[in-house]
C-alpha cells in the first residue's frame, strides 16, 4: 500500500474536528444526525423503512446512531433515479466523464482526514490505515479518469471494401455491494471503473459501516456527476436481494463471504445478470530459508495484522521451511508484542479493534478450537481491555500466533477473519506447493526467497489470482485483484476492470451488394 505523505488542505469548518481527533477526544462522541440512504443527488430516508438498526462504534462499543434499512420502493426509486442519470452520463464523451472523476478524486484528497477519521470511527482500524484506504481510493478514480477518454473499439477490414467495428458500451446501471472491513475503498474500486465506462450505480454498503459511503456520493455529486448516477440504499440480506433482482440492474459486484457470494449468484443466474465476487480466503504465505528474515517476518505481519486481520487476502497459512521455523517464530513474537493495540484515533495505534462483539467473539472461538486441536497459542489470542476507561467497552483482542499447526486444524482451513496468524513447519518446495494449493479458496498467496528462479515457479505453481514475491498486501490500483475457486471470479482495479463493466457491440459493414443464396 502507498501513503501519500501530504498532509491536505481541509473542509472549511472541520479543522477543530480534527484537532480533536489528533488528540483522541473525538472518540466517543460522535453521534449520527442525518440520513444515510442517497438517492436524486441528496441524503434521504428510504420511503419504505420498516426496519433499524443501529451502527457501532467499535472503539468504545457505544451506539452512535441508527438507521432505516431500504424496502423493495426505495430500492426501486434508488435504480430508476439511477437509470434517468444513466441515459444523460453515457452519452457524455470518455474525456468528459474522466473530467468529473478527476474533479471527484481531488475533493477525496482534500478531504482525506475527514473521510478517514469517519472511517476509523465507524470501523475501527487504525487512523494510520484508513488514511492509506482513502489514499488508494483517490487514486482509483485518477486512474479511470485516465482510462475514461481511452475506451474505443477495433476496426476489421473485410474483403471488398466491406469492414466491421466493435464498440465498447455501458451496462447500465450496476449494483454494487460493499463490505465492511474497506468501505470507502471497496465502493470506489466498484465504482470507479463502472463510472469511467459509463454506466450508474447503486451502492449498498455492510450494515456494519452504513456511514462513509454517502459521503462519497455527495463528492461524486459534488464533482458534476448527475444527479441519481451514484445511488445508496441501506439495509441488510433482504435489500441486497431487491436490488441483485430487480429488473433494470444490468450487473452486479460483490465483496464478502463466500455463503453470500453463492446467495448473490443464484439470484443474478434468474436473470442472466454478469457479476464480479470478491470473496473469502485462506492464503498461503511460504518462507524460505534462504529470505531475507527481516522482510519475511515484516511481509508476514503485513500478511495478518493490517485492519486487525479484518483482510480477504491476507496470509494467515504461514508455511515456514523447517532450517529457519525457531529463528523467524522468535522474531515475528518479538514484533507482535511491540504493536500498539488502543484508541484507533490516536497517530500512534497500529491496531484498533474488531468490527463488533458478535466478531470478536467468533474469533476468539476459532482461538479457542485451536487449542482444543493442539495448536500451541505462543502469544495473544485473548480479549484485550486498553488503559483509557473509554474504550474498556471496545471489541478489542490481543493479536495472536499460532505455532505446532496442522493442516487439518480447523484455524488453518477455515477464514478467522481476525488477527490469528498460523506456522507451519515445511521441509521441501514440492510438498509446501502442494499443502499450499489444497484448500478451496484462492485469493492470493505469497513467497519469500532470494532464489528469483524459484520464486517465479512457486508463484506459477501457486493457485491464487493474486501472488507476491518478497512483499505481502500490496495494493496499487494499477494491477487487477481478484481469485480463484470459491474466492470468486472477475477482476477489480487494473484495465482488467473494464471488462467486467463493459460489453461489445460488432457492426458489420457492407460497402457492395448483398449476395444471396435464394
Amino acid at each position: 500500500m502507498l501513503l501519500s505523505p501530504n498532509l491536505l488542505l481541509l473542509l472549511p469548518g472541520f479543522t477543530r474536528l480534527l484537532r480533536r481527533a489528533a488528540m483522541s477526544t473525538i472518540t466517543g462522541t460522535y453521534e449520527l444526525q442525518q440520513p444515510l440512504n442517497y438517492r436524486d443527488g441528496a441524503r434521504v430516508e428510504p420511503v419504505d423503512g420498516d426496519h433499524s438498526d443501529e451502527t457501532f462504534e467499535p472503539a468504545t462499543g457505544r451506539v452512535i446512531g441508527k438507521f432505516l434499512f431500504s424496502g423493495e420502493k426505495e430500492v426501486d426509486l434508488a435504480v430508476q433515479s439511477a437509470q434517468a442519470a444513466f441515459k444523460i452520463w453515457s452519452q457524455k464523451s470518455g474525456m468528459e466523464r474522466g473530467s468529473i472523476l478527476l474533479e471527484a478524486a481531488r475533493i477525496i484528497k482534500e478531504r482525506r482526514q475527514e473521510i478517514a477519521t469517519m472511517e476509523t470511527i465507524n470501523n475501527g482500524k487504525s487512523i494510520f490505515e484508513a488514511l492509506v484506504d482513502i489514499d488508494i481510493s483517490w487514486q482509483s478514480l485518477q486512474y479511470y479518469a485516465g482510462l475514461a477518454g481511452s475506451l474505443a473499439g477495433q476496426h476489421v477490414q473485410l474483403p471488398g471494401g466491406s469492414f466491421a467495428y466493435t464498440r465498447r458500451e455501458p451496462l447500465g446501471v450496476c449494483a454494487g455491494i460493499g463490505a465492511w472491513n474497506y468501505p470507502f475503498q471497496i465502493a470506489c474500486w466498484k465504482s470507479a471503473p463502472a463510472l469511467a465506462c459509463g454506466n450508474a450505480m447503486v451502492f449498498k454498503p455492510s450494515p456494519f459501516t452504513p456511514i462513509s459511503v454517502v459521503m462519497l456520493a455527495e463528492i461524486y455529486s459534488e464533482a458534476g456527476v448527475p444527479p441519481g448516477l451514484f445511488n445508496v440504499v441501506q439495509g441488510g440480506a433482504a435489500t441486497g436481494q431487491f436490488l441483485c433482482q430487480h429488473p433494470n440492474v444490468a450487473k452486479v459486484s460483490f465483496t464478502g463471504s463466500v455463503p453470500t457470494g453463492v446467495k448473490i449468484m443464484e439470484l443474478a443466474a434468474k436473470g442472466i445478470k454478469p457479476i464480479t465476487l470478491e470473496l473469502g480466503g485462506k492464503s498461503p504465505l511460504i518462507i524460505f530459508s534462504d529470505c531475507v528474515l527481516d522482510n519475511a517476518v515484516k511481509g508476514a505481519l503485513m500478511a495478518n495484522f493490517l485492519t486487525q486481520g479484518e483482510v480477504c487476502s491476507n496470509g494467515t497459512r504461514v508455511f515456514v521451511q523447517r532450517e529457519i521455523l525457531q529463528t523467524f517464530s522468535l522474531e515475528v513474537l518479538k514484533m507482535t508484542q511491540k504493536i500498539n493495540i488502543g484508541d484507533p484515533l490516536l497517530e500512534d495505534t497500529r491496531m484498533g479493534p474488531l468490527i463488533n462483539r458478535p466478531h470478536l467473539e467468533k474469533v476468539l472461538s476459532f482461538v479457542k478450537q485451536a487449542k482444543e486441536q493442539g495448536a500451541e497459542v505462543l502469544y495473544g489470542g485473548t480479549a484485550y481491555v486498553p488503559e483509557d476507561p473509554k474504550l474498556s467497552n471496545g471489541f478489542y483482542m490481543s493479536p495472536c500466533v499460532l505455532g505446532n499447526c496442522k493442516d487439518n486444524m480447523t484455524c488453518v482451513k477455515e477464514e478467522i477473519f481476525g488477527p490469528v496468524m498460523c506456522i507451519l513447519p515445511f521441509d521441501t518446495e514440492e510438498e509446501v506447493l502442494e499443502r499450499a494449493n489444497s484448500t478451496r479458496f484462492g485469493l492470493a498467496g505469497g513467497v519469500f526467497t532470494r532464489d528469483i528462479q524459484r520464486a517465479h515457479r512457486v508463484v506459477a505453481g501457486l493457485q491464487a489470482g493474486m501472488c507476491f514475491i518478497n512483499n505481502y498486501n500490496v495494493s496499487p490500483v494499477e494491477l487487477p485483484f481478484g481469485g480463484y475457486k470459491m474466492s470468486g471470479f472477475g477482476r477489480e482495479n487494473g484495465t482488467a476492470a473494464i471488462e467486467y463493466y463493459s460489453q461489445l457491440k460488432t457492426v458489420c459493414v457492407e460497402m457492395g451488394n448483398v449476395e444471396s443464396v435464394f
